[in-house]
């Protein structure tokens, strides 16, 4: 779990520093780069929790 904190806090700076940069430069690359971060930390958040499920399947 303290994995998917550190994954989370790090996540939560790159797509707030992607937005603050959109903001001040107007260039629509760091929308897709935040995007992106978004979605690849969505997917590795998915993965753990299903390896978590599986392991809750398998004790049991």
């Amino acid at each position: 779990m303290l994995l998917l904190r550190i994954v989370g806090l790090l996540t939560a700076i790159a797509i707030g520093s992607g937005i603050l940069a959109y903001l001040v430069t107007r260039d629509r690359l760091y929308l897709r780069l935040a995007g992106r971060v978004a979605k690849y930390a969505l997917i590795f958040v998915c993965v753990v929790l299903m390896l978590l499920a599986a392991e809750r399947l398998i004790v049991l």
